[in-house]
């Protein structure tokens, strides 16, 4: 799923070889997968970007945004954005391809589900869309460790450190793939609950997602995730699904794979927490 290093990496990476190029053809199937998700009519796609310039591509918060003219190209997690050199192979399970007039392209697959958005400038309301921008970015100065902390008193106290971080739409970007690391490194296990922090956890949390989310971006993702070209990141999870089964490096002992919040977490109940 594209998290926060997945945005950044794939912006930087379109605005690297696509940015500049005119649409030639869209094609978008908003009938075949019951989980991909489009904004109106697929079949619009075509007209409102063709003849158009593919312009600069932002990462804010999970979502990769492209200006086209007066548009806006939207992809969201769940969405498998790769580049296609002219004359290679189209997934059969694309659901959205962009050709470009050199004969390029991207193209768009969806596992679980995925938002591929195109609309006119201002007009998306949506609530998930627009919180991405209204909230700073962990990376930025203005999420200071004040910042933080009213994130956390403004949670109920029964809220696990899961749920602050990954759930709620508290830190746009931040999902439950990023939170197994922050969470292993701060030294916090994912089913404590936010009452029970002491000040000191609060501030090795706020560091954990400064310097985990930063080393995520700058190694191009996390090795779970692949980038523009299909390839996985370079930053080597500590807690996932590639290494869980291993022992926790740090102590040696299990690592514990549980269903929590919508998804699978990971932890060592030794060095984190509770």
């Amino acid at each position: 799923m594209i998290e926060m290093p997945e945005a950044i990496t794939i912006a930087q990476q379109l605005n690297e070889i696509v940015k500049g190029k005119v649409i030639a053809r869209v094609e978008a199937d908003d009938r075949s997968h019951g989980c991909g998700f489009f904004e109106g009519k697929a079949s619009d796609y075509h007209g409102y970007l063709a003849g158009r310039v593919w312009g600069e591509a932002t990462a804010t918060g999970r979502l990769v945004e492209i200006a086209v003219d007066d548009y806006r190209v939207v992809f969201g997690d769940g969405v498998n954005v790769r580049y296609v050199e002219p004359g290679g192979a189209i997934p059969k399970t694309c659901l959205m391809q962009v050709e470009f007039e050199d004969g390029s392209s991207i193209v768009c697959t969806v596992q679980m589900y995925g938002e591929m958005l195109v609309f006119k400038e201002g007009t998306n309301d949506n609530f998930y869309y627009l919180v991405n921008f209204e909230k700073p970015s962990p990376l930025s100065d203005e999420f200071s460790r004040e910042y933080f902390q009213s994130i956390v008193d403004e949670a109920e106290p029964s809220l696990s450190a899961k749920g602050l971080i990954a759930t709620g739409q508290r830190i746009p970007g931040l999902g439950n793939g990023s939170a197994q690391d922050i969470l292993f490194r701060s030294g916090i296990h994912p089913k404590k609950k936010v009452g029970s922090l002491a000040v000191e956890e609060v501030d090795a949390l706020y560091a954990s997602i400064k310097e985990t989310l930063a080393e995520m971006v700058a190694a191009g993702g996390r090795d779970t995730e692949k980038d523009l070209f299909g390839e996985p990141g370079k930053y080597q999870t500590i807690l996932s699904s590639k290494t869980w089964k291993a022992p926790c490096f740090q102590c040696g002992g299990p690592i514990e794979r549980k269903a929590f919040l919508g998804g699978n977490v990971y932890y060592c109940s030794k060095c984190q927490s509770m």
